[in-house]
């Protein structure tokens, strides 16, 4: 009797059937084609029941579509990003020369190039021997332990990424942590220092990252679309942004730490650790070498230049800033600094690395090209929003806003921004809610930073969450803290963010 045989077909859906994988394969499938059932949803909604008219109908079903998926990652978000460059030509809301365009924007050239300049930081060990400076300071104290550590992060972490910056001192505040465990007295209890300086740095590096255009993504983002939709007001540059939130980012670090001292340092007096510690740690280092002057020098020039790059009014005097020496200072962007001073690390030799310069290509083959890709589908689809009528279209259906008292939208707004970035990547829920602050902006006759700059900062505010930053991420795959730590004290800073926020813009822009 012949054998029994199977079609290729019936064993193929046997075996996907009895998979162990299959829960998620499903909702992996799910999440994808959630995206474009959604998106065509609300394109009939919009062009057949609504005034929209079919070219922003068919932007609104784009829009839907990129913000499922970005917010599900039901794909990798870089792919997402693409679909501007696909879906515009194709449905005729945009051509692929404007779209394409989007992807370069001059801002985007401003990342790369800070991130060049920290790519040079980290291989000459920098910011290492600055993290250890500021800790020789501060004692063996658990607070000013804490304090040493959170102040360190914080001053990177305004001109390095965020993530970079964690990835950077991560190394450094487990070896703290681990001296603190072998040589701490008996009787002291170091699980709550190992907690407060992990959340420490996770925390303080978002903070950070809100004082100046380059700290995070979401920032550079904000000034993109600010200056490309107001250019006629002319009072955003480097040093203006700075002006504007370091009041924020230092109080929000000063309840931060008090916030972690008071919940995980209560009975740490006296960890029993050798004042010398972090002294010897830097001597460990040998003196400093040629390329960390260098690279010191280079980075305090840049640093320099982008402050001092536009002419500012301060008290109804007028400070020329060093663009208005060439004959057009409009043509120059803090992004041409940035490119200017990252390439000069690869003409200045290195004395250690014979033959090499400073920098080499091999040293930047890591640059985060994804998150460039995401700068340009947000910028994309914000230009996709303008040209279609969609934002003119929301403005107009949106007038409810201006009748709601400002501080309580305000506020309203920056918890559901910060919800959102709990949940999902802060750099797409801030390219998804800015275009829609700037049709609410129109309506209500307001100026566009008290809505925009709130906006912005709050998408920094994912503190509760291992998923809701990298940095958090990062802290928390050291094992040493559980979500239940994170959430109990991210969620006092989120709240402590968010009145902060809401207060100081306020308070400056009003």
């Amino acid at each position: 009797m012949p054998e029994e045989t199977t079609s290729p077909l019936l064993l193929t859906l046997n075996s996907s059937y009895f998979s162990p994988h299959l829960p998620q394969q499903m909702k992996a499938f799910t999440k994808i084609i959630a995206g474009p059932l959604l998106g065509v949803f609300v394109f009939i909604f919009l062009n057949y029941f609504s005034s929209a008219g079919a070219t922003a109908a068919k932007m609104g079903g784009v829009a839907v579509l990129m913000a499922t998926w970005w917010l599900t990652e039901a794909v990798p978000m870089a792919v997402t990003a693409l679909m501007p460059v696909v879906l515009f030509p194709l449905l005729g809301i945009l051509d692929s020369k404007i779209t394409s365009s989007q992807y370069m924007d001059p801002i985007i050239f401003l990342f790369i190039g800070g991130f060049i300049l920290a790519y040079g930081i980290e291989k000459w060990m920098l910011h290492e021997r600055i993290a250890l400076k500021i800790l020789m300071g501060v004692g063996s104290k658990p607070s000013n332990i804490l304090l040493g550590v959170m102040i360190t992060t914080f001053l990177i972490s305004m001109w390095i990424s965020n993530t970079a910056t964690v990835m950077m001192l991560f190394a450094s505040v487990m070896a703290i942590i681990l001296k603190i465990e072998n040589n701490a007295s008996a009787d002291s209890h170091t699980h709550g220092i190992s907690i407060a300086l992990l959340l420490g740095l996770a925390y303080s590096a978002s903070i950070g990252g809100m004082a100046t255009l380059v700290g995070t993504p979401t920032n550079m983002i904000f000034y993109r679309s600010y200056i490309e939709q107001y250019p006629q007001n002319a009072d955003m540059n480097f040093f203006s942004w700075f002006i504007k939130t370091i009041p924020i980012a230092l109080a929000l670090l000063l309840i931060t730490f008090l916030l972690l001292k008071n919940i995980f340092l209560k009975k740490n007096k006296s960890l029993g650790l050798e004042k010398t510690f972090f002294k010897d740690s830097y001597k460990e280092l040998g003196k400093i070498g040629y390329e960390e002057k260098v690279v010191a020098l280079i980075f305090l020039i840049t640093a320099v230049l982008w402050f001092t790059r536009a002419s500012v009014e301060i008290g109804g005097m007028k400070i020329s800033g060093w663009s208005s020496l060439f004959g057009s200072p409009e043509y120059i962007s803090d992004g041409v600094v940035a490119i200017a001073m990252a390439t000069i690390l690869f003409f200045i030799p290195s004395k250690k690395n014979k033959g090499e310069s400073l920098l080499v290509w091999r040293d930047i083959s890591k640059l985060p090209f994804d998150i460039i890709l995401l700068f340009g589908g947000g910028f994309a689809l914000a230009k996709g929003m303008e040209v279609s009528g969609l934002s003119t279209w929301l403005a107009s259906n949106l007038g409810f806003a201006s009748r709601i008292n400002l501080v309580l939208f305000i506020m309203l707004m920056c918890m559901l921004v910060t919800v959102i970035s709990e949940f999902a990547s802060n750099v797409a829920c801030i390219q998804l809610m800015l275009p829609i602050l700037i049709s609410l902006q129109k309506e209500m006759g307001i100026n566009p930073l008290v809505l925009m700059i709130p906006a912005t900062l709050a998408a920094s505010l994912g503190f509760m969450l291992p998923v809701a930053t990298a940095p958090n991420t990062i802290v928390f795959s050291s094992r040493l803290l559980n979500a239940k730590d994170m959430m109990k004290a991210g969620f006092w800073v989120d709240v402590a963010g968010i009145i902060i926020i809401t207060i100081v813009v306020l308070a400056e822009m009003m």
